[in-house]
């Protein structure tokens, strides 16, 4: 199978902490969806595989048009090979889910909606700098159930000053609008961003990891209780409900990247856009992709099939391992690996090794302990 991936790097305004690409200029909005048309189709030949996710990223893809998607997914449709069943998800922002933009959405291709809601309380939506109030975040939500089954949003923890009480609060108001999909990730400070020098000048108060595994632990144990499945570190579905975009993404399938700064990956070779609007758009125009590519090395594969495998439910198998690199990493990896299994944060299940609960906010660190290096 594959994907596609679509940036639109277009944003309201900036949030504190985001380091994507992305403009708050919205003028240039027609010529960057005309060379995301064009690009779609100058690369049309790279991947024959039937495209089973299609997402629309960013940036904000919910500034666009229903025109404007219809359009992108026509073109996509015309030329590539796409599942009848695939899965095609837009991010939005809940200030531009009015009911009307929610209706028009539903006319589109579009079956599964990732809502950044990060917070439902003013106080750290107004330190993020995030566009949409508290009231907007619920209305959204509630509207958008009535058009869509398939609904995903994100929050985020270890934001200072939230305490317990409040991150649970959060998760009690998640579960109470009936979601299927949530997605929460720790807050992290990114160079050159606001959140970075507000920090430095002592305007907010620095991220505590300590906090941040305690927000990680109450997660865990509330979206368990809940009944849904921790699929992926970051990712909580109920059954049938898994984002097929991030799971495909993490078991290592093929995806193509398009729009700037998009990254893509096929057949052991990364690749990515240019991070610059003008001169994406200018290379398109010229039929020309702005794109750089690395062909991953068989350790660099290696440590990337770990990174990302021990981040899921499924863990690692050593007799894929095998058939995928080779004897030497499978034998590197048996002795490495009984240390952690005696700390009790890597469990076996026949023949996959998967972090286990102790584990998992370390899987970052346990995995690049397991990296093979020369």
């Amino acid at each position: 199978m594959a994907g596609i991936y679509i940036h639109i790097p277009f944003c309201k305004q900036a949030c504190h902490y985001c380091d994507f690409h992305f403009s708050t200029g919205l003028n240039k909005q027609p010529q960057m969806v005309a060379a995301i048309h064009k690009e779609i189709l100058l690369r049309k030949e790279e991947i024959k595989e039937e495209v089973k996710t299609i997402y629309f990223g960013g940036g904000t893809p919910s500034l666009l048009t229903k025109d404007q998607i219809k359009d992108i997914l026509d073109t996509i449709y015309k030329n590539y090979d796409v599942s009848l069943n695939a899965e095609i998800t837009l991010e939005a922002n809940p200030d531009d889910l009015s009911l009307e933009k929610i209706q028009e959405l539903s006319q589109t291709p579009i079956n599964r909606l990732s809502i950044g809601v990060q917070s439902f309380f003013e106080e750290d939506l107004q330190l993020m700098n995030r566009a949409h109030n508290h009231e907007e975040a619920l209305t959204s939500i509630r509207e958008a159930k009535k058009f869509f089954d398939n609904i995903s949003i994100d929050l985020i923890y270890g934001i200072p000053h939230m305490s317990n009480e409040r991150w649970q609060q959060n998760l009690d108001i998640a579960l109470s609008l009936e979601v299927p999909h949530i997605s929460s990730y720790a807050l992290t400070v990114e160079p050159k961003t606001a959140l970075k020098k507000m920090i430095e000048k002592g305007k907010v108060a620095p991220v505590d990891d300590a906090l941040a595994a305690k927000h990680f632990k109450i997660l865990q144990e509330v979206m368990s209780s809940a009944g849904f499945v921790n699929y992926e570190f970051s990712n909580f579905g109920k059954p049938d409900y898994f984002s097929k975009n991030n799971t495909a993404y993490w078991m290592g399938e093929s995806y193509l990247g398009i729009g700037p700064s998009a990254h893509g990956y096929h057949q052991g070779v990364r690749s990515w856009n240019v991070s610059n609007n003008p001169k994406y758009i200018k290379a398109i125009e010229e039929n020309q992709l702005p794109i750089e590519k690395e062909t991953l090395s068989s350790n660099d594969a290696y440590n990337e099939y770990i990174m990302t495998r021990l981040r899921t439910m499924w863990g690692i198998s050593l007799l894929e391992i095998e058939e995928l690199f080779g004897n030497k990493y499978v034998n590197y990896l048996q002795k490495e690996l009984p240390v952690f299994i005696e700390k009790g944060l890597i469990k076996k299940n026949e023949n996959n090794y998967t972090i286990t609960q102790n584990g998992k906010f370390l899987s970052d660190g346990i995995a690049s302990d397991l990296f093979y290096i020369t």
